[in-house]
């Protein structure tokens, strides 16, 4: 089936939880859909374009390789306004895309292989340590608040896996669209965990 694509300014990983405002009616009705029948949506990252159309502008572009997600909350708060958390789960590479005429773009897509699961080495469990640090540090500064502790980065952690931290981290640090694209794209999970700790020294995150 083609799989109905939300191009968005910004970038899903596998295992990344992404909430999401809709208006648009477009999107309305793709997310309607999508729930109905229980299928997931492309995330794509912008290349070109914003997220919302305006009259007179031209179509987006977007990256060629995007990532799946599947709608795991879901909350219509008032007509015409949905709210939903989505979870990222296989990442795909485009084919061939359609514009149909009320703006909805669809895709005929390749799913990209997930990452091999891979135990972190010696020299880079500074990043596990360092993502576990936050983690609780964000847990505890939620609860001292009286909130429902809900952190940005969804259960069950892996902070045994490159990458899975490698994913997590990518989606905290600071970083240009382009590069946390092209993080994503990587085949080696073990290549975007060595990358990400050096973004990571760089920041002063693991010092």
């Amino acid at each position: 089936m083609p799989l109905p694509l939300f191009p968005l300014g910004t970038v899903l990983y596998p295992g990344g939880l992404l909430p999401l405002r809709i208006f648009e009616v477009r999107y309305l009705d793709m997310i309607g859909k999508c729930r109905k029948a229980d299928l997931p949506f492309g995330v794509v990252s912008l290349t070109s374009g914003s997220e919302v159309r305006k009259a007179g502008a031209e179509a987006e572009s977007f990256a060629a390789v995007g990532t799946l997600a599947s709608i795991r909350e879901f909350e219509s708060p008032q007509s015409g306004l949905l709210q939903i958390e989505c979870v990222g789960t296989q990442r795909f590479r485009i084919r061939s895309t359609e514009l149909q005429k009320h703006g909805l773009w669809i895709a005929e897509v390749d799913p990209v292989a997930d990452d091999v699961a891979l135990e972190i080495p010696d020299d880079l469990k500074h990043t596990a340590t360092a993502l576990q640090r936050l983690i609780d540090t964000l847990g505890e500064r939620r609860r001292a608040e009286g909130e429902a502790v809900r952190l940005p980065i969804g259960e069950p952690y892996r902070l045994g896996d490159c990458g899975w931290v490698a994913n997590r981290w990518c989606e905290l640090v600071p970083m240009q669209l382009e590069l946390r694209q092209r993080l994503m794209e990587l085949d080696s999970p073990l290549m975007r965990l060595e990358l990400v700790s050096d973004l990571l020294a760089r920041t002063g995150i693991t010092e």
